[in-house]
C-alpha cells in the first residue's frame, strides 16, 4: 500500500513538472508580445482546454454517471429522474465530446 502511494505521488508530480514545463513558453510569450490579439490567444486557450479541461470533463461524467446509477431509485421515487440524467451524465458529456475546442460556453 505504501508503495502504491508513493508512486501514484511520483506520477502526480511527475504530470506537474510537465505542466508546468509546457506553459513556460506560452507564459513567457504572452509577457514578451502583450499585443498578440484575441484570435491567437484562443490557441492558449484550446491548448488548455485539450490538456486539462477535457480530461476532467471526462472524469466528470464517468463519475456523474456512477452518482446517477446510484441514484436511480431515489430520483424514480421523486419524479425526476430525467432532470438527474442531464444534470449528471448529459451535461458533462455535452461540455466534454460536443463544445468546440477552447470555447468558453457550457450547457
Amino acid at each position: 500500500m505504501r508503495i502504491l502511494k508513493k508512486r501514484s505521488l511520483v506520477v502526480l508530480l511527475a504530470a506537474a513538472l510537465l505542466f508546468t514545463w509546457l506553459a513556460c513558453p506560452v507564459l513567457a510569450a504572452e509577457r514578451q508580445y502583450p499585443y498578440v490579439s484575441g484570435e491567437d490567444r484562443n490557441a492558449v486557450a484550446m491548448g488548455f482546454d485539450l490538456i486539462l479541461l477535457r480530461p476532467l470533463g471526462l472524469v466528470a461524467t464517468v463519475v456523474g454517471t456512477a452518482v446517477f446509477i446510484v441514484s436511480i431509485p431515489f430520483s424514480a421515487l421523486g419524479g425526476n429522474t430525467g432532470e438527474a440524467a442531464k444534470a449528471l451524465v448529459v451535461a458533462p458529456a455535452k461540455y466534454t465530446f460536443v463544445r468546440p475546442l477552447g470555447a468558453e460556453t457550457t450547457y
